[in-house]
């Protein structure tokens, strides 16, 4: 079993709105803004490699952006998720599985590829699982966070039957299990690696940065902020007493982190 990093960029976006109603004189001791109150959000990525499968888990923010909105995100021309996931070792065609926790632009968007007049998956050779609820909230359209979807990513997956939907929680490759965990949308997933009597989990954004481990550090983009809550305290809590190495959705400069909790403070002890 070998876990490794994938960072496939990074974008700015405004600090207030990743941690919500925690005042900036707080937040900003953590993660530094620039002059238009923007912090760094990285598009963290990870390849598992377990039973002679690779598992690419999210896959970024993807290359189809426009120059106003790179300029609105402090984006540079973003490298395509194929082209960072063989710098690190591993041929796009030997990716077997890319789990998508969410749908949001910034977790999907290098799922496809333009090849003239036609969208392909990136990773041919995988196949793709997401929760059918998800699907399901992301074609409603709802005006609270429709800008988060961008069908492109998903739809001509869902349409080729390249994207299995899944019904809650379960076992996805040998030793990889994905948990439905709401707060930052109903059915966001968390993903549990248990090998040799250690367990990685990776948070995605029901914690998106090691800063937010205190249980009521919540971003002002999550629906169900109290479940938030309730799902950050029971998670955090099995991570701190268990021993778990854990990874965050968008931290720019922690892979991995061992967590502790004493007397209600949270803190990191080891990182790699």
């Amino acid at each position: 079993m070998r876990i490794t990093p994938v960072r496939a960029g990074s974008y700015w976006w405004d600090g207030g709105a990743m941690f919500g109603v925690v005042p900036k004189t707080l937040w900003s001791k953590f993660e530094p803004s620039d002059d238009l109150n923007r912090i760094e959000a990285a598009f963290n990525c990870f390849v598992v490699e377990t039973a002679g499968k690779h598992v690419l888990i999210e896959t970024g923010g993807g290359i189809r952006h426009g120059l106003r909105e790179r300029e609105r995100m402090r984006l540079p021309e973003p490298p395509h998720i194929r082209d960072v996931v063989a710098s690190a070792g591993f041929e796009p065609e030997s990716i077997d599985l890319v789990i998508n926790t969410h749908l949001h632009w910034d977790h999907c968007g290098g799922n496809t590829v333009d090849e003239g007049d036609r969208v392909l998956p990136a990773f041919p050779k995988a196949r793709y699982v997401t929760q059918r609820g998800e699907l399901e909230h992301a074609r409603e359209q709802h005006p609270r966070d429709a800008v988060s979807y961008r069908s492109v990513n998903y739809e001509h997956l869902v349409e080729s039957g390249v994207m299995h939907l899944l019904d809650g929680d379960g076992e996805v490759a040998p030793c990889v299990e994905v948990r439905v965990a709401p707060g930052h949308n109903r059915d966001m997933m968390i993903v549990l690696v248990r090998c040799g009597g250690q367990t990685w989990c990776h948070f995605a954004d029901l914690v998106e940065y090691a800063s937010q481990l205190a249980p009521t550090w919540v971003s002002a983009f999550d629906l169900f902020p109290l479940q938030t809550i309730a799902n950050k305290t029971e998670l955090l809590g099995r991570a701190a007493a268990e021993g778990w190495w854990c990874s965050f959705g968008h931290d720019p400069r922690i892979n991995f982190a061992k967590i502790e909790v004493t007397e209600g403070k949270w803190r990191v002890t080891q990182t790699r």
